[in-house]
């Protein structure tokens, strides 16, 4: 079986690269920061008109007609170039919300007890594995409207300008993330219980854009954030290689040093296995291989920017370095839609359905200090 990207979707990847490049440079990047975060509206009709929101909607319905495996391309672009704004719960309300697809509107989402992004600017709110209309019918009111795919509902009109008066700014990690806490009685419900692989199995008629798990939108928005994540991995690793072959110290290349030659290579050695398991997850869509991949992504995304950071030296704490922007976004994400600790619950779950694991070495047949483990 040929896991390689076709020639369709590496040209597909470069286009993205390409637009990102002239769209979103550095110095576009920088003044993103100085507006503390506030959206870019033309930017944003720009992704929609090169159907980045749009991609994996049918032709017949004014998309591209693509699939996950693509969309998780285009994200991981965005992840290079830092690009900022709800991305993820805009593409995942394309045909749900008007405009969405267009990149007219802008879509946030709110899910568990996260924090929400670029809720001041957001047209519409999706409520994430919850039921928007169990939210308190005097401050929300009937415009509370249901979503058309499960795990979803959306807040718009006045029920969303309800929703923002209640809600309260607290402080982000991120320079380019604003974000709000969602008001008291606002939260989604608790997620359904996470079916198996096995119940997955049982229902061949599930479709990509409706898969037979409860709860779809975030693990797509999971997968998605992992796909930032790659990317973000990839730069800073790009960005450190460069900086060591650049930089002068004792008559020669930083990246001579033994100490830089193996931090670079861990960086690397972080991000070809995230990129597999995200690629391998984009085509299969289970929930399992979802939260690997983005255990995996959270994980390259954040340590590689901190030794990226370590090798730019005292330079890269400078608010003027862009390697700052790149850790500080990973930590967002690695708290969005699948955490470390539920992947790893999820996992663990996994795991369960082929048969208990040993809770002791003995069961193997030796010790561990015989099998080389340490005392």
């Amino acid at each position: 079986m040929d896991f390689q990207l076709s020639d369709d979707q590496r040209a597909l990847r470069s286009g993205m690269r390409d637009l990102l490049g002239a769209v979103f440079d550095r110095d576009r990047l920088r003044a993103a920061v100085e507006r503390e975060g506030a959206l870019d509206r033309s930017l944003w009709r720009e992704l929609g008109a090169a159907g980045f929101f749009a991609l994996r909607l049918p032709e017949e319905a004014g998309g591209v007609g693509l699939g996950l495996p693509e969309a998780v391309l285009l994200f991981e672009e965005a992840g290079r170039a830092l690009l900022p704004g709800p991305l993820v719960a805009t593409h995942l309300a394309a045909g749900l919300v008007k405009g969405a697809a267009e990149g007219e509107a802008v879509v946030t989402a709110v899910a568990a007890d996260l924090p929400v992004a670029h809720l001041a600017e957001a047209d519409a709110v999706l409520v994430v594995d919850g039921r928007a209309s169990g939210l308190p019918g005097e401050a929300w009111g009937a415009e509370v409207l249901s979503g058309e795919a499960e795990g979803a509902e959306v807040l718009s009109g006045e029920a969303l300008r309800a929703f923002v008066a209640a809600a309260r700014p607290v402080r982000s990690m991120d320079p380019l993330t604003p974000l709000h806490r969602a008001p008291a009685g606002a939260k989604p419900a608790p997620a359904a219980p996470e079916r198996t692989r096995a119940d997955a199995e049982r229902a061949p008629e599930a479709t990509e854009r409706a898969p037979a798990h409860a709860g779809r939108f975030r693990f797509e928005a999971a997968l998605l954030t992992a796909a930032e994540q790659l990317g973000s991995a990839a730069r800073t690793t790009e960005a450190a290689v460069q900086h060591a072959g650049d930089r002068q110290q004792f008559g020669s290349p930083i990246g001579s040093f033994q100490a830089v030659k193996h931090l670079c290579a861990d960086m690397l050695a972080r991000t070809e296995p995230a990129r597999a398991a995200v690629y391998a997850a984009a085509v299969t869509g289970d929930p399992v291989e979802i939260a690997a991949a983005k255990l995996l992504a959270d994980e390259a995304a954040v340590r590689n920017a901190r030794d990226c950071l370590q090798i730019h030296g005292g330079m890269g704490f400078t608010w003027e370095a862009d390697v700052h922007l790149h850790l500080k976004r990973a930590w967002l994400r690695a708290a969005s839609w699948l955490t470390g600790a539920g992947a790893e619950e999820l996992l663990a779950a996994g795991l369960g359905t082929a048969g208990r694991l040993p809770r002791s070495s003995a069961a193997y047949g030796r010790p561990v200090r015989e099998a080389g483990g340490g005392g």
